[in-house]
């Protein structure tokens, strides 16, 4: 997972990363990110493409993380909740 991040990271404009993500109220959600930087170890900084912001995202609560085409995407994107 986190050389999928990685990649994404080093090919900016050519890929974004999809994930389920578990927030910290339980809450479950499909992200699409352009992540930017790792914040230590066990998180990464990256341009939510649901929230149009900066977001933090703690790789421990990825869940069916995949590479997907930048080019593919375009902001704002409605982010579903997880069944």
């Amino acid at each position: 997972m986190r050389n999928d991040v990685r990649k994404a990271i080093q090919s900016s404009d050519d890929l974004v990363v999809t994930f389920q993500y578990l927030d910290s109220k339980g809450q479950k959600t499909i992200r699409v990110v352009s992540p930017i930087r790792f914040l230590g170890k066990d998180r990464f900084l990256g341009l939510c493409l649901s929230r149009q912001e900066p977001r933090q995202f703690y790789l421990n609560r990825c869940n069916e993380l995949q590479l997907k085409p930048a080019w593919d995407y375009v902001m704002p994107l409605e982010m579903p909740v997880a069944v």
